[in-house]
């Protein structure tokens, strides 16, 4: 469910070649791309009515649920009460129906916005403090307490990660905080120029979307004995701000200039960490990373061209 958003249109795409297009359904509120559209079964299906997700998992015999649809941070501060009742009553339909044993195992995203302000900045630990100030964090936070909640009190297998920024050339920003690193390639090759909401030092933990998807297989495909965390497991990979990727740029578009204006987005990266601590991931069920920043840029500057 919600394949047809940033994560959830390369996520399909991958799963459909590693698994089958056939054995792959995809769905979505509304209709996605070409490519998804015509490469395998896809529904229109609203992630927070029960009885129609009920009815697509039993027609298609589905065991596992990827439950991408989520209202991000920055829209989410717009339409708070929208932005939570999809947020939670999507993850709980499908919470649902694994604890009455119609599907087998689960996968839902949790994000580095359930951290907050009061959070150790530098390689955030695994268990923390976390007080999110945000609506889309404070639904992630919450979702976390659910998944391991439902893990142990009915043994529902659910595995979460908590993703960082993800940056990616297949689909355009979706309203989140960190899209700002998407965006600036386009920007990049179309006007040589790029406005920044966010300050010039302002660093985040960043991931190309091929280390996210491998990622997020990656821990479906363990074995249960090895998923040792069912609240959200810490996912890294880089950290940079917006000069560092700027300076990244320019080493391609040699006349790429940025400049900076923050607006409320500048408070919500604020309150997130500058890296994360993954270790327990890498450890638990063998999580590691490929791409780094120069090799970002160049894949976006070359595919968005």
């Amino acid at each position: 469910m919600g394949a047809c958003g940033q994560i959830g249109t390369e996520l399909t795409t991958q799963l459909r070649n590693k698994y089958a297009a056939h054995k792959v359904i995809a769905s979505d509120i509304k209709e996605g791309s070409q490519e998804l559209m015509q490469g395998g079964p896809f529904e229109i299906l609203d992630a927070m009515d029960y009885e129609a997700v009920q009815d697509v998992v039993i027609r298609y015999e589905i065991t596992d649920v990827y439950l991408m649809a989520a209202m991000l941070s920055a829209t989410a501060e717009k339409f708070p009460m929208k932005a939570w009742n999809l947020n939670m009553n999507s993850l709980f339909n499908v919470l649902n129906l694994a604890r009455d044993k119609k599907i087998e195992k689960v996968f839902w995203p949790s994000s580095i916005a359930v951290f907050g302000s009061t959070t150790p900045k530098t390689d955030t630990p695994q268990r923390t403090v976390m007080e999110p100030s945000t609506v889309y964090g404070i639904s992630k936070q919450t979702g976390e307490r659910w998944c391991e909640y439902y893990h142990k009190r009915y043994d529902v297998d659910v595995r979460s990660i908590r993703y960082p920024g993800l940056i990616s050339y297949t689909t355009l920003p979706g309203g989140g905080t960190t899209d700002y690193a998407v965006d600036i390639y386009y920007k990049a090759l179309k006007h040589k120029k790029y406005i920044s909401f966010l300050g010039a030092e302002t660093t985040l933990p960043m991931m190309y979307m091929d280390d996210a998807i491998n990622a997020t297989i990656g821990i479906m495909e363990a074995d249960k004995s090895e998923i040792k965390i069912r609240s959200s497991y810490n996912l890294a990979a880089m950290s940079f701000n917006p000069e560092e990727i700027a300076a990244s740029i320019r080493e391609h578009v040699p006349a790429f200039s940025i400049s900076y204006k923050p607006d409320f987005r500048q408070a919500i990266a604020d309150s997130w960490p500058q890296s994360i601590d993954d270790s327990a991931a890498r450890e638990d069920w063998g999580w590691e990373h490929k791409i780094s920043l120069e090799e970002m840029t160049k894949i976006m500057l070359d595919n968005i061209e």
